[in-house]
Parts: C-alpha cells; structure tokens; sequence
C-alpha cells in the first residue's frame, strides 16, 4: 500500500515558538539622579495633593507627609481612592519631588502587649503600608513603639514582639520597591529605639521584610550623642554603622533640639535657634557618609514663613540657595490657651 501524496508529516521549528516579550526594566524615579534632596514635612489638609505643591513652593525637592490623621484612630477612609491616588502620582511626577516619605500614626504601638491596642496598631499599620503603596510613596517611617509597663531594661526584649507585629501588618503585601523605615527615638519613658541595638534586634527578626533606618538629629542629641561636635558626630556615625550599618540608612530627620543634651525630650526646634546649632547641622548634611540621603525637616511653625525660612536655611547649610517658588506654605496651629485652675468653694 502507498503512501498518501497528500499527507505531509507535520515538522516542528523551534523559531516558530511564541515566546512573549520580556517586561520592561522598572523605571528608575526621575529623584535618584544623584542630586541633592532637601525636604520638609507637608500638610494634607483639605486635598492630599496641595501637599506636593506646599513642598515644591517652599523650595523643597522631597517631602514627608501623613497618610491619614496622627493623632486620632479612625479619622477619614482607612483606603485613599483610586482617584485621588492617580492625581496624586501624577502631580508629583509633574513637579519631580523625591523621595516621597509617609510617616505613620503616633499612636501606632507595635511594642504594645495590651491585645487591643496592639490588633489596633497591627491594623493601623497595614493600613498605613496600602496607603503609602497608592501614593507611590519610597518610604514607611515609623517609630518602633513602647514597651509600655515594661521597664527602660525590658524594652530590648521587645523587638521580637515588634517584628512578629510588623510581619503581621506586612502579611499578603507587594511592596515593590517601597521600603519600612524604623526610625531611631529620643528615649522617653519606655520607647523603643532610643538605642541602635534595639533597631538592629528588630530587623534581624523581620529578615524578609526590607527594613531600613530614619535617623533623627534631634533624637541622637537628646539620648546623649554630642553631634554639636565633629567627634561627637563621628561617634554617633560609627555606632549606626556597628549596628544597623550605614548603608541602611536611607532619610534623614534635620531637626535642631529645644532640649538639652542627654534630656530624652523630643522636642523639636527651628535650625539654628536650638542646642544643636548651625555649624553641627552643616557637618551633617555634608558628611561623606551620610551623601545620597533624603534630608527632611520637621521643624515647627511658630509663625507663618518658618518652613520657607528653615527650607532655605538647609539648602544653605548644603551649598545652594534655592529660591521658594510660592508663598508661604503652612499656617502655625492655633494654641489653645491652659485652662485656669478653679478655686475651691467657687
């Protein structure tokens, strides 16, 4: 029996495989272009997108900003629309700020052992950490908590509480290229975090999350660390770098002291006008160690213009003079007079 002539054997060309392209390489932030970035906390009041053009119109390039109310659970949408999250996205590729830092409720307690408080704190932060993805934010800067009840000597105990906690709000979520922030605290009461080696403990317990440092200067100086001086600041940098390492080091908090050093008092004063002084923050936004971080203010605003003026006072302190491109940006907040104690029998 012959062959059929019209059948003809079916032969396999590996070329003619579908093979789809490969995706792009993620895009590089226009930010990471090696400049200098100075930037200072914003307000989100009435649309989260005039924080980006408060921060741009006071000359800064990078911003810090809360996602939500910080002091207050609960207030507003635990999500951030779509929308608004678009508008916020492209706004600030137009005015090309960053890094964009988020900074989490302050009354977030990972360290907490209340169970409330700390379901709370864990739901909190896994809201804070959507948030922050929508916004296209580069960081998550939070304090690590307070071992509340604990004792200062029990508080280095608490970062395997702080980690499972951290790995709880962080369970089922992609952050790409968004990074956690621990940021370094001024050792009041029971805080965690006052000490570098209680950061360290805490990242080595969350080793597959992405944990980085926030170093603040107020908070080095109230714990005892003399940046004043230039051995006191290569001190401080080389206990960083023992224990977190430098390298992991990503934002910087510039923030003169209204208290003495050693006092574990974070309160925060304008540069210059505090006990850090001038001439410190100068060696610190230009130390070779310290190149390509983001340097953020959180200074106060007493009067209407502090922020333009400490805005322009950092970019001093780094070399330039960067004209503000708006008006003045946030209004001081309004004091509350202390109530006057009432007499007996009145």
């Amino acid at each position: 029996m012959t062959d059929d002539p019209h059948r003809s054997a079916i032969v396999f060309d590996a070329s003619d495989e579908y093979r789809p392209e490969p995706p792009p390489p993620p895009e590089i932030p226009a930010w990471k272009d090696g400049s200098f970035r100075i930037g200072i906390h914003t307000s989100i009041a009435g649309d989260i997108v005039r924080a980006l053009d408060l921060a741009h119109g006071l000359g800064a390039n990078a911003l810090q900003i809360f996602s939500g109310s910080p002091r207050m659970w609960g207030r507003g949408p635990s999500r951030i629309s779509e929308a608004d999250a678009a508008r916020f996205r492209q706004r600030r590729k137009e005015l090309g700020l960053g890094p964009l830092a988020i900074h989490t409720s302050y009354l977030i307690n990972l360290a907490s052992q209340n169970p409330v408080l700390r379901a709370r704190s864990v739901q909190a932060f896994h809201q804070e950490i959507i948030r922050a993805l929508a916004l296209g934010a580069d960081y998550l800067i939070t304090h690590p908590g307070c071992a509340v009840h604990a004792g200062r000597e029990a508080t280095a105990s608490a970062a395997g509480s702080i980690a499972q906690a951290l790995r709880q709000a962080a369970r089922g979520v992609k952050f790409g290229e968004m990074q956690i922030l621990l940021e370094n605290t001024a050792g009041q009461g029971s805080a965690v975090g006052a000490r570098f080696e209680e950061l360290k403990a805490i990242m080595d317990a969350c080793g597959e999350l992405r944990l980085g440092v926030c170093v603040d200067t107020a908070h080095l100086f109230a714990v005892g660390w003399d940046i004043r001086t230039a051995e006191g600041l290569e001190g401080a940098l080389g206990e960083i770098n023992r224990t977190v390492g430098l390298a992991r080091v990503a934002v910087v908090h510039v923030n003169d002291s209204k208290s003495a050093l050693g006092s574990r008092l974070d309160r925060h004063e304008h540069l210059g006008k505090g006990k850090i002084g001038l001439a410190a923050m100068g060696r610190i936004v230009n130390h070779s160690a310290l190149a390509g971080r983001a340097f953020l203010l959180e200074t106060p605003i007493d009067r209407l213009g502090d922020d333009r003026r400490n805005v322009a006072a950092l970019w001093k302190l780094a070399g330039r003079v960067v004209a503000a491109k708006g008006r003045d940006g946030m209004k001081p907040r309004k004091k509350t007079a202390a109530k006057k104690p009432r007499r007996r029998g009145k």
